[in-house]
């Protein structure tokens, strides 16, 4: 296969996609986000702001890659159950999940923040949203409610009683710098690139400082690493114990992204050095992909295989290949597409698998599911390397 090619990626994209199209749009309000590997739908009832703002960036986006009015609509449709039913316009927050449209839990997230803003941009780019205002609140609003301005980064969670949660992590400071480079990437308004350089430049060059150049996860209310936090529970959906590798890659994506719009010299040294050990510390020689975490001495503690660590880091090595002109970025490119194609890509049904064992062996047949996967890493993922394609030609 030529995986560095236009065409396989815009063929792959399409096929996943189609995976989602003809099934996605829940007539009642929003979308579907509870797949087996075969399509069929599970827990119909229940909605997460995630995938709900996740799945419009996937067809925002596509449809400016495919020229596509389908998308455009299915898009136009989850901005319509963001606006009305996520969203509680009374107290101006919004539903973390949904059950039968009614809030289950009003809990917010920095992180749930993170897509919405994500998602305005994307259909800003579209052209589906007409003006700044919903990305110019969501931004009052993460200001208002998570800025820590002497740390300048983000906090994470507020109660529904609104209690301000006294855990800090990186992990939604990493996605509210994605946001914020696709809100200046589709606006042009420096206010956006200016928070994305600060969040990076203090995630990637202070906080790891704190431990050994590699980004931990979880930190006290005053960023300090936290080297307790969650360590029973390295497989915690979106607070896992260990170094993650594929959020050393994903920095190393978001840096290059940076670096494309405000250069400076320690951004490529820093992706490449963040790339390079997640890499060769997490790699299975075995039987091939890249491990879910490791520990602070290297050694493995969560062998599992996430789809989204594979296309992140795939992601990455081809930006990186493109700023550095070095092979072996490109070979470890094709490595990780001949491992994601052998045992990710799901030939039979479309879409990727989730998440599998160190084995590669699938742990059950639930394809995507609310708040954990709904192929937007992948799309994501492939994207960007069509970015990459074209600012190579």
């Amino acid at each position: 296969m030529r995986f560095f090619d236009q065409s396989f990626l815009l063929s792959h994209c399409k096929s996943i996609l189609d995976f989602y199209t003809h099934r996605v749009v829940d007539d009642t309000g929003g979308y579907h986000q509870n797949y087996l590997d075969d399509g069929s739908l599970f827990n119909t009832h229940l909605k997460q702001l995630v995938s709900s703002t996740r799945i419009i960036v996937n067809y925002a986006t596509a449809s400016i890659v495919f020229n596509n009015e389908d998308y455009r609509r299915i898009a136009q449709h989850g901005l319509d159950y963001l606006e009305k039913t996520h969203w509680q316009a009374e107290s101006q927050t919004y539903a973390w999940t949904l059950n039968n449209h009614q809030p289950l839990d009003m809990t917010q997230q920095a992180y749930g923040y993170a897509f919405v803003l994500l998602a305005y941009s994307a259909l800003f780019k579209a052209k589906i949203v007409k003006d700044k205002k919903a990305l110019i609140r969501t931004y009052n609003l993460l200001e208002e409610r998570f800025w820590q301005a002497e740390y300048g980064l983000y906090a994470d969670e507020i109660s529904p009683s609104g209690e301000l949660s006294e855990y800090r992590g990186q992990n939604s400071n990493m996605h509210l710098c994605e946001a914020m480079l696709a809100a200046y990437d589709a606006t042009k308004d420096v206010l956006f690139l200016d928070r994305a350089s600060e969040i990076a430049s203090n995630i990637v060059q202070r906080q790891s400082a704190l431990t050994d150049g590699l980004i931990w996860e979880h930190y006290t209310p005053n960023f300090q690493p936290d080297w307790e936090y969650n360590k029973d529970d390295p497989k915690n959906l979106y607070r896992p114990w260990g170094f993650q590798p594929g959020h050393q890659t994903e920095w190393t994506k978001l840096l290059l992204t940076l670096h494309r719009f405000r250069p400076e010299s320690w951004q490529v040294d820093a992706a490449q050095t963040l790339f390079d050990r997640a890499y060769d510390i997490a790699w299975d020689n075995e039987n091939g992909g890249l491990i879910y975490g490791f520990a602070p001495n290297g050694n493995w503690c969560d062998t599992d295989k996430y789809f989204w660590v594979q296309a992140e880091s795939f992601a990455a090595a081809a930006m990186l290949y493109h700023v550095t002109n070095e092979a072996r970025y490109l070979e470890r490119y094709n490595s990780l597409w001949n491992y994601s194609w052998e045992h990710m890509v799901d030939h039979k049904y479309g879409a990727w698998y989730r998440l599998l064992d160190q084995q590669n062996n699938a742990y059950n047949n639930e394809k995507s599911a609310a708040g954990a996967k709904c192929d937007y890493h992948t799309l994501g993922a492939c994207f960007e390397v069509l970015r990459t394609l074209r600012h190579n030609a």
